[in-house]
């Protein structure tokens, strides 16, 4: 009897293990590029917790990176992203251009820019991808500015900030 408890105590605590998700982060990366006088962004997110947040919103099964994928994805994409990710250049909203995404085994990574931005004086974000959802969530922002850099950590109590330039 002693034994079949021990067995059962293996083979349980592993699968428990894989089955519990345990962070849940999202990586902005956001860098001002001169020379096109642009905003290029590049955001990964993880694509379990994001179809989660999806077909629970949209009330439907998006199949996300399979061969089953709901065909018009990008919309969906996009209206989420245009929900969740808010950028204001030089005290002015910007709405970002949606280039596309790539599914890298369990991220997703989105593409965006903001073009005809000639200087760069601030910018503000609000990102709060996921974090209706998910608690613990926490999304990461790197801003590059030519030799500047700067990492923010939003959550949901402070999913907001904000960096000014000379």
């Amino acid at each position: 009897m002693q034994f079949k408890k021990i067995i059962i105590i293996l083979v349980a605590v592993p699968l428990f293990s894989f089955t519990m998700h345990k962070y849940y982060v999202s990586l902005c990366e956001i860098e001002y590029v001169k020379e096109q006088q642009s905003l290029q962004i590049t955001l990964g997110v993880t694509l379990e917790d994001l179809e989660f947040t999806l077909n629970k919103n949209t009330g439907k099964q998006l199949n996300l990176a399979s061969k089953i994928e709901a065909k018009n994805i990008d919309a969906y994409y996009k209206k989420y992203l245009n929900k969740h990710l808010l950028i204001s250049v030089n005290a002015k909203n910007q709405p970002f251009k949606y280039v596309g995404k790539e599914y890298d085994g369990d991220i997703v990574r989105f593409y965006l820019e903001i073009n005809d931005i000639k200087t760069l004086k601030s910018i503000e974000f609000t990102n709060n991808i996921l974090i209706q959802e998910f608690e613990d969530q926490k999304n990461i922002v790197k801003i590059k500015v030519n030799d500047f850099n700067k990492t923010f950590y939003l959550t949901k109590s402070n999913d907001k900030s904000s960096l000014k330039f000379q």
